[in-house]
């Protein structure tokens, strides 16, 4: 899955619309620190009151918010035996096949269990399981009429799961309009924090408009906090990288080839290839589906082209292995430089900190003036501070 596609499934979580029909819907109660299910209720997801449908409609809408592989993180299962019966794959689809509601249950049950077991929680939860199908369009023809272009659409069915924290509320001041005084609250029921679900997963994951059973898209609670004890024992998924490791990765594998010092002008380059590869996959992305990936082979190559002298095959590959022990390891390109439509990058000095886009990298220098080192930026403008004009100082010999 990437952004887009869970984009458009998420668009469809709201009210009246006939691209998203959720069947039934299964609720799970959870005491912290037990393991064992306190409360379960299971219904058609249409009984229940427009209010509460609204209410779990934002929350999985929520559960699929944030960019790949920073919050959410395509998984895929680990291989299982035969003789598995309690495999989170197996399981999901199953569940997702039968038309036993109780079957269905159950199935989502183990599941539960499966969290619980695997990590005491430090406060009562919710845990939410939902069942339909989401619908989408073919590409509208020019002569298609809307109506005519939802004679054909693509149909998935899907299991979302939602986890949710539980919170007593505070004690407040209340005005008593039948007594006419003012009295302390005495409401002790907990309340389900819908808007922060601490995590979820979507099975199974999309491409290209077909289902994927061999992945499962999951959900972390923060971006770039993944909880890989939960992706592996319940998810029975395999390991995952996040954007922010591979960045880590390639910069450590970075300066194990040319060291730890770079000037502005090649960093700029490095920057400017791999944005070339994300500029060049988007513009042939109906066509291939491939993520743009950087291999010891693709690094070499970015480096050359980028102005490192002395470079060699050997060299890189010595630098993969060094930092993560694999000659054969791949980044993906997105998760390596900064976001080329803002001022993503970030200079920090005693003096100031300077924000700056990566395309813009070039323009700024470390130079020696009067024996001080001080950082020169290239302007085109006059520089204004504090609706003053900024007067030119004397030339830098």
């Amino acid at each position: 899955m990437n952004n887009k596609d869970i984009a458009e499934i998420r668009k469809h979580f709201k009210m009246d619309t006939d691209l998203l029909k959720i069947a039934d819907i299964y609720n799970i109660y959870i005491q912290q620190g037990s393991s064992e299910i306190y409360h379960e209720e299971s219904r058609s997801f249409s009984l229940l009151d427009r209010e509460q449908q609204e209410l779990f409609l934002a929350n999985f809408k929520k559960v699929l918010g944030g960019k790949m592989d920073v919050k959410l993180f395509e998984v895929k299962f680990q291989s299982q035996a035969e003789e598995q019966t309690d495999h989170t794959q197996r399981l999901l689809y199953e569940g997702l096949q039968t038309e036993d509601i109780g079957e269905w249950k159950a199935h989502m049950q183990k599941i539960a269990l499966k969290m619980v077991q695997d990590k005491q929680y430090e406060k009562d939860m919710v845990v939410t399981f939902i069942r339909g199908n989401s619908f989408k369009t073919t590409k509208r023809q020019p002569d298609e009429t809307e109506i005519d272009m939802r004679d054909e659409v693509y149909n998935t069915p899907f299991i979302l799961c939602s986890m949710n924290q539980t919170e007593l509320p505070k004690s407040s001041l209340v005005f008593d309009f039948g007594e006419k005084e003012f009295k302390s609250s005495l409401m002790t029921d907990p309340v389900i924090k819908l808007a922060s679900p601490i995590g979820g997963f979507l099975f199974p994951s999309f491409t290209d408009n077909a289902a994927d059973i061999h992945h499962i898209l999951y959900s972390a609670s923060k971006a770039n906090k993944p909880d890989f004890q939960f992706i592996e024992n319940v998810l029975n998924g395999n390991e995952i990288m996040t954007a922010e490791e591979d960045k880590a990765v390639f910069e450590e594998i970075v300066k194990a080839v040319i060291g730890d010092e770079v000037n502005s002008k090649t960093l700029a380059n490095v920057y400017d290839e791999i944005n070339s590869m994300l500029v060049v996959a988007e513009e042939y992305e109906d066509e291939d589906e491939s993520v743009p990936t950087l291999d010891a082979k693709e690094v070499e190559r970015v480096l050359k082209a980028s102005g490192v002298k002395d470079l060699s095959t050997e060299k890189v590959e010595r630098a993969f292995q060094q930092v993560v022990d694999d000659r054969t390891y791949e980044m993906k390109a997105s998760h390596i430089i900064p976001s080329y439509a803002s001022k993503s990058i970030k200079i920090s000095t005693k003096v100031a900190n300077i924000s700056i886009s990566p395309q813009d990298l070039r323009y700024v220098k470390e130079v020696n003036y009067n024996g001080k080192r001080c950082l020169l930026i290239e302007v085109e403008e006059d520089t204004m501070i504090e609706g003053f004009k900024l007067l030119p100082e004397e030339l830098l010999e």
